[in-house]
């Protein structure tokens, strides 16, 4: 099971789509072919919407249905086409279904026909990023985004799809200044959900935790307080307490039973537990609602840790079935897809479509991730480490990034940095994986202790030149400008060195001027 993946999940559906709907505003048309009366499901829809914040499915399926029933209409109204366009990249990536993103491109397409995003549609550019986003097109999304936020500095809509845009194409620090606007112009629940995400990639774990719980506290309508919870549980599971994650999913699936993405992470936690007749029901109603590569990945993998192969055999046809469609409708699940062909499939192919993928300019730590990984299983560990390295070195403490560096390492026989890692990858979270946290444990063992004596080389990167020796020459003349420059600061090395020379001095002194002085004891660490 790919514990990231299933977070993944959670990211797109519960946070980016939701904000992404916020392009959203007060359509025209209410009221005017019937009374006033309390507000219906389609008005819902748009009131969540404007606030930031999910609608529940069947308000934006009636959302959908009256923007419709109007647009046909009213063809020249381009608010209506940028709204119904908007909804349907909502709901296409709710339910994980692209064949609504055609339908979202020809309604926002025909908002820009009418008012073009120069003239100030900056709703129907913001959905067009959007949908790119959808799609995994990145760079696409990043233009539509940026021409947005030029137009409209302070329409807080354009910041959320820059945000998945910047994640997606690797650029991690644009990601967090944009981050840093939106907070600015929109507070809220959702806005605080997003830059707890945000801060868990950059490796802020504090930060992401305080602000999801402060998202919980300012959560309203039971989705989003659903959302909230969901991310707090996702922040406790890295944290390896799955009881704790299970009390935030029960509690977010309480307000809203139907939500995919809590009983895809419930599902795993109850597997940590030992639960697992409980995980395999969630995992089973969690592809039942929206049918996601990586809930029908992480459930193969659970079924194939229990012996049960006939269901690890079901769950992964099925994936093969997608992985052969994969780009219908302009979507290419390539890292779940990638993940899936190393470990059960063809690695080769996985390294194809990788290799494409990273070609693509999309440079996140989750493709390099798979990159190195296939690369790995494909025979080529020397060709895999960098890409391996660089995932695990952008900030995100992630099991699975470790354990795969360490695996790497350790087929590359560089026993002292795969030891190191493997052990880190169980230390973040012994349960990341029913089927590599085992595997993780087993290569340990294989590895057996470090040699007698203590480690060669603290670091562990045994591929760098060993320092060389100063010359005598070179510690004169570095002596010498010292002298010159008073007032410049020893490097911390030498620093150190004299420290630590200085102190056995004056310890020596300190021995044979009191013989029976006891030494301090040493603090423990």
């Amino acid at each position: 099971m790919k514990s990231e993946l299933v977070k993944n999940a959670a990211i797109s559906t519960l946070v980016g789509a939701t904000l992404v709907f916020g392009v959203i505003t007060l359509a025209p048309g209410w009221g005017e072919d019937e009374t006033r009366r309390e507000p219906g499901a389609a008005e819902r829809a748009l009131t969540a919407a404007g606030a930031g914040a999910p609608a529940a499915l069947v308000d934006l399926t009636a959302l959908i249905n009256d923007r419709e029933r109007w647009a046909q209409a009213h063809p020249r109204d381009e608010e209506s086409w940028a709204v119904l366009g908007s909804a349907y990249v909502e709901r296409g990536s709710r339910l994980a279904d692209s064949a609504y993103y055609p339908k979202a491109e020809s309604a926002l397409r025909r908002s820009l026909e009418l008012l073009p995003g120069a003239r100030g549609n900056v709703n129907a550019m913001v959905g067009l990023a959007a949908l790119a986003n959808a799609r995994h097109d990145f760079k696409a999304a990043r233009t539509l985004g940026e021409s947005a936020m030029k137009q409209q500095p302070k329409r807080w809509t354009a910041y959320p799809v820059l945000i998945d845009a910047y994640s997606g194409l690797g650029d991690y620090k644009a990601m967090s200044k944009a981050m840093d606007r939106l907070t600015e112009l929109h507070p809220g629940a959702q806005t605080l959900s997003r830059g707890a995400q945000v801060y868990r990639e950059r490796g802020w774990r504090e930060d992401a935790a305080a602000m999801a719980y402060d998202a919980v506290g300012s959560a309203q309508a039971p989705q989003e307080k659903a959302v909230a919870r969901q991310r707090l549980g996702d922040l406790a599971w890295e944290r390896g307490e799955p009881a704790e994650a299970l009390t935030e999913y029960n509690a977010g699936l309480r307000l809203a039973p139907d939500h995919d993405p809590s009983l895809a992470s419930r599902a795993r936690a109850l597997a940590a537990v030992g639960r697992t007749d409980e995980a395999c029901r969630d995992y089973q109603a969690a592809i039942a609602l929206v049918d996601r590569p990586e809930y029908v990945l992480a459930a193969g993998e659970l079924y194939q840790s229990l012996g049960l192969d006939g269901d690890a055999a079901t769950q992964y046809e099925r994936l093969r079935t997608r992985a052969a469609q994969t780009g219908t409708d302009g979507v290419d699940d390539v890292v779940v897809l990638g993940l899936f062909d190393a470990d059960h499939g063809d690695p080769e192919a996985a390294v194809r479509r990788l290799k494409a993928e990273w070609a693509r300019g999309h440079l996140n730590m989750y493709t390099a991730d798979a990159l190195g990984w296939a690369l790995y299983r494909a025979g080529r560990p020397l060709e895999a480490l960098p890409y391996a390295r660089r995932a695990s070195e952008q900030g995100l403490r992630s099991p699975l990034f470790t354990y795969h560096r360490g695996e790497i390492e350790r087929a590359l026989k560089q026993d002292g940095p795969a030891r190191r890692h493997l052990t880190e990858a169980l230390l973040i979270n012994p349960y990341f994986s029913p089927l590599l946290a085992p595997a993780a444990r087993q290569a340990l063992d294989a590895l057996g202790e470090p040699p007698p004596g203590g480690p060669k080389r603290m670091t562990g990167l045994e591929l760098e030149k060993p320092p060389q020796p100063e010359r005598s020459q070179d510690r004169e003349e570095e002596r010498g400008q010292e002298a010159e420059t008073p007032s410049k600061s020893p490097r911390p090395s030498e620093s150190r060195r004299s420290e630590t020379s200085e102190g056995r001095r004056s310890d020596a002194d300190r021995s044979s001027a009191s013989p029976t002085r006891s030494p301090k004891p040493e603090r423990s660490q």
